[in-house]
């Protein structure tokens, strides 16, 4: 194995291994590597989500302006990318329902923001109850924001393919292995490996997804902010309800300002069903079992008793959602009957397979608040990604390139091939759809 590296990307999940992609044919003389600790990449919250390829309607277009341009862009490279691979994507749409007033004044505001993002009127319409009943009679709403560019598809096959181009170019990818230690020596990273070798880097950039607050926090920044963590459940339904909608179902969420959505109805690219997913706190970013939370759980408290985070986990209404949480996790009823209020035709008795958990880390600042969008930070011959989360994996192809952009325009490393071709995109089209 080559010990020095002219770029070493932590984190194989979607975002580190689409920026890969890009240095690697942008960059084609360095030497880059992507360092993941799972055996495969997009093995955690990458691969364990709904799958979706999200319409940005869900974003203010001022404050997550980014967000919703590289949602917007990232659908079409997805379709276009597994359309040349022959890859999964499902255009199955999706329907956000408003079951009150309140929730109806929601939808039109979303349908504003659909259309401030890039979204056509054929792509987005609302429908009074009446409406949605002729096209999905078994939806009970009083209103429904129905979204026709949205798909499905598989995230960890996207990412898997994504990473056999970025290898093709070059780019060595170290799976099974975990980053133990990172220091720095003169102009250069030493990055300890399972504990016992090193490898070097000029440049460092942290992808590490529910590790990135951690890897931030060793080298010395972003200390003003910390991470939770939440487990999203799933529960699989039997094939009957295959059928029962054309569209995955989402209600809107109640409490926006916080990561708890109400679990929604799902379809996956490959036709079966799932109900999901809740958010229930856990103290780490692999706390899918009992051991490994009892285990984390008393350096977490402390973590976050000593930060921002403290003030959300004293405030009731933080915990009298998380609680709502837990109950969900622990009662199957419980979660099911939180999708029963718009689709009552599900019964919980029939529901009887789990699906795959996925663990979602946000952040907390330092006045106790949740951070709505994701944090760039950059500091000497290293570039965090912190806070990337839905939709990121929708956007992760185009988010991916405007970082790479970004480290050119500053001058951390040069792109030897400013106009290259990367796949079925030329670069320069990428970033020039994004600014």
């Amino acid at each position: 194995m080559a010990h020095s590296f002219d770029v070493i990307i932590i984190g194989g999940g979607i975002l580190g291994t689409s920026i890969s992609y890009f240095l690697s044919f942008l960059n084609k003389s360095k030497k880059i590597a992507v360092i993941e600790q799972a055996h495969n990449v997009a093995f955690h919250t990458s691969g364990r989500n709904t799958g979706k390829v999200h319409a940005p309607y869900l974003y203010n277009p001022e404050k997550k302006k980014l967000f919703a341009k590289s949602a917007f862009q990232g659908y079409e490279m997805w379709e276009v990318y597994a359309k040349l691979k022959k890859l999964p994507f499902k255009k199955d749409g999706v329907i956000e329902v408003a079951l009150d007033e309140k929730g109806i004044n929601v939808l039109e505001k979303y349908l504003k923001w659909g259309k401030q993002n890039g979204l056509e009127d054929k792509d987005i319409e609302l429908l009074n109850k009446e409406e949605l009943k002729k096209i999905e009679p078994e939806i009970k709403c009083e209103s429904a924001l129905c979204v026709y560019k949205d798909a499905s598809t598989d995230y960890s096959i996207l990412t898997n393919s994504i990473m056999k181009d970025s290898k093709e170019n070059g780019t060595t990818f170290l799976l099974d292995t975990r980053v133990t230690k990172i220091k720095k020596e003169k102009d250069r990273w030493a990055i300890t490996l399972n504990g016992d070798h090193e490898i070097y880097a000029k440049f460092l950039i942290n992808a590490a997804g529910g590790e990135a607050v951690d890897i931030a926090h060793d080298i010395g920044v972003a200390k003003k902010v910390t991470d939770v963590h939440f487990r999203g459940e799933y529960w699989r339904v039997p094939s009957k309800y295959n059928n029962l909608t054309k569209s995955s179902v989402y209600s809107v969420p109640e409490f926006p300002d916080y990561p708890f959505l109400d679990p929604h109805w799902i379809l996956r690219v490959d036709g079966s069903c799932e109900i999901g997913p809740n958010a229930v706190p856990v103290f780490s970013p692999y706390g899918y079992n009992k051991s490994e939370n009892i285990k984390e759980f008393i350096p977490k408290m402390l973590e976050m008793l000593g930060s921002g985070a403290r003030k959300a986990i004293f405030d009731k209404q933080f915990q009298e959602l998380a609680m709502n949480e837990i109950q969900s996790s622990m009662s199957k009823t419980a979660m099911v009957d939180r999708v029963k209020k718009f689709l009552p035709k599900i019964d919980a008795n029939k529901i009887t397979e789990k699906g795959t958990a996925g663990i979602r880390s946000s952040i907390i600042d330092e006045n106790g608040k949740f951070v709505p969008d994701v944090i760039q930070v950059e500091d000497d011959a290293s570039f965090h990604i912190l806070n990337y989360n839905s939709p990121g994996a929708t956007g992760a192809l185009p988010f991916s390139a405007n970082i790479v952009n970004h480290l050119h325009k500053t001058g951390l490393f040069t792109n030897e091939e400013e106009d290259a071709d990367c796949g079925p995109w030329k670069f320069s089209k990428i970033i020039e759809k994004l600014e």
